[in-house]
């Protein structure tokens, strides 16, 4: 079997650490995996410039595949960059409740956050209007919504899980209007799919109140980033969580995907091998999924929350042990569960 490249995006703080972590779960798996490392931490940004990231989405473009570690925002946000030049238009955030994470919140959260990427008040920065106004542009466009919600109920057909549509389509009636009016359309060829249509500001009272009524939220870009971190909240931690972000082809097939943690650069711990590597673990799980190895990432996501449920974790979700010795309690797990193989020739 070819062996199968992924651009390996390095980053800032404990980014050498979940590095780590990957590689030795990665070296432990039944496929051939070679990472193609670019350096985007924020000392090696400042040296190279603009270039680094012509470089990083060349290379993305060509493996249609990448794992990305956490990076430091000084002048630029290296996401937004990479979400610009890679045309990301859909970024998916699982957010589900783990046993033995403490967590103020009593009720299972199993949620699927799917975003449009682009557009909203995030694609114009504003400006100021005199002395005593500012205004910024808000942008909602028909293709990423397209493709949004495509995912979003291909991902429910394949669960058999619900699509939510939510956003403010009462007030803003233009733009909520038109997001709207598009999901409607492709809902139209998901018959078998439950497509429901809830304004955002009672879908977060809804979710805190009976989180089990709702499967896929479909948001406009401003929505889908406050909910998921509204979510992650719900389940204990930001820093347990991983995403997926997508560009599609024109016959709607996925071009490049890229995958990464939620959690950020945690500089007061980096380099003393105490940060958490779950997220990254799951964002390499995600990506496992996506290439269609599904044993692969469900054996790697069951290994790490038996683990984390036993308190063989962090100290941050309730345990005592190191990064490595962390990863080490993982790799033991995933020995058992990883599908056996047949031997050559056999």
């Amino acid at each position: 079997m070819a062996a199968i490249a992924i651009t390996e995006l390095l980053g800032d703080g404990i980014g050498p650490e979940l590095r780590a972590s990957v590689h030795a779960v990665a070296d432990r798996l039944p496929i051939d995996i070679r990472f193609e490392p670019i350096d985007l931490s924020l000392e090696n940004r400042r040296e190279a410039g603009p270039e680094l990231y012509d470089r990083a989405i060349s290379a993305l473009r060509s493996t249609k595949l990448g794992l990305k570690y956490p990076t430091v925002t000084e002048v630029e946000s290296p996401n937004a960059v990479l979400r610009r030049g890679l045309d990301f238009s859909v970024i998916h955030r699982p957010v589900v409740s783990i046993d033995g994470v403490q967590s103020n919140f009593s009720e299972d959260v199993f949620l699927h956050v799917v975003r449009v990427a682009t557009g909203g008040t995030y694609e114009d920065p504003g400006r100021r209007v005199g002395r005593d106004a500012a205004v910024s542009l808000r942008i909602v466009e028909r293709g990423p919504c397209t493709e949004a919600a495509r995912f979003a109920f291909k991902l429910a057909r394949r669960k058999t899980l619900t699509v939510t549509s939510a956003s403010k389509y009462t007030i803003q009636r233009v733009t909520d209007g038109f997001f709207e009016e598009v999901v409607r359309g492709v809902a139209s060829g998901y018959d078998d799919v439950d497509h429901r249509v809830v304004l955002f500001d009672a879908l977060l009272a809804k979710i805190i109140l009976k989180p089990s009524d709702f499967g896929i939220v479909l948001c406009l870009n401003e929505y889908g980033d406050f909910l998921s971190d509204m979510a992650c909240g719900l389940v204990g931690s930001l820093g347990i969580g991983a995403s997926g972000s997508y560009s599609f082809l024109e016959n709607g097939d996925t071009d490049v995907a890229m995958f990464d943690p939620a959690g950020g650069t945690a500089p007061d711990i980096a380099g003393q091998n105490k940060c958490n590597p779950s997220a990254a673990l799951l964002a390499f799980g995600m990506l496992l999924d996506h290439l269609d190895r599904y044993d692969l990432g469900h054996a790697l996501r069951m290994s790490l929350l038996a683990c984390i449920a036993e308190r063989v974790s962090t100290p941050d979700i309730g345990g005592s042990l190191s990064t490595t010795a962390f990863t080490d309690a993982v790799l033991t797990e995933l020995t058992t569960r990883l599908p056996v193989t047949a031997p050559a020739g056999v």
